[in-house]
């Protein structure tokens, strides 16, 4: 059995994921608006991997004889500036994600949840992951900077990317 104030937090990052993916499919859509769609399709992606991420955590929630609790999403914004500006928000946002998954690790770890701390540990490797991955996009986008022919060798190689 979960405990209530367990499962609240849960339903939280599940809400919190959800947007994730709302963010990055708006982001998308600008990119892709700007003619970028390398970059739209790789946050594509990372669109569908957000919601993977609630869909893991709703497998937990219930498992563990919980409810699941969905609350209304606030619209992500439409506008968000050049491919380095979209960039340096992802990699803010992916930092405050960091953040909430490791409140969760903590709160699991002081109500004695074994079973969510384990489950959180892949959600904390995760986070590395995703920062450095977005860091070193955000590197290679300030190093080619937004204008010439470097960007759009990037928005080629990021339109590579595939739901695995």
């Amino acid at each position: 059995m979960i405990s209530q104030t367990m499962q609240h937090a849960l339903n939280a990052q599940i809400n919190l994921e959800q947007y994730s993916a709302q963010l990055y499919l708006a982001m998308s859509a600008h990119c892709i608006g700007k003619s970028f769609k390398g970059f739209g399709q790789w946050l594509k992606v990372q669109a569908s991997e957000e919601t993977a991420h609630a869909a893991r955590l709703i497998d937990f929630v219930l498992d563990r004889g919980g409810k699941l609790e969905l609350q209304a999403l606030e619209a992500p914004p439409t506008e968000f500036g050049g491919v380095i500006q979209v960039f340096e928000a992802i990699l803010a946002h992916e930092k405050g994600i960091t953040g909430r998954i490791n409140a969760l690790f903590e709160l699991a770890r002081a109500e004695k949840d074994y079973a969510s701390e384990i489950a959180l540990q892949w959600y904390v490797t995760e986070q590395v992951e995703e920062e450095a991955r977005v860091g070193e996009i955000v590197d290679h986008l300030h190093a080619v900077g937004d204008q010439g022919g470097a960007i759009w060798y990037l928005d080629s190689k990021m339109g590579k990317r595939s739901v695995q």
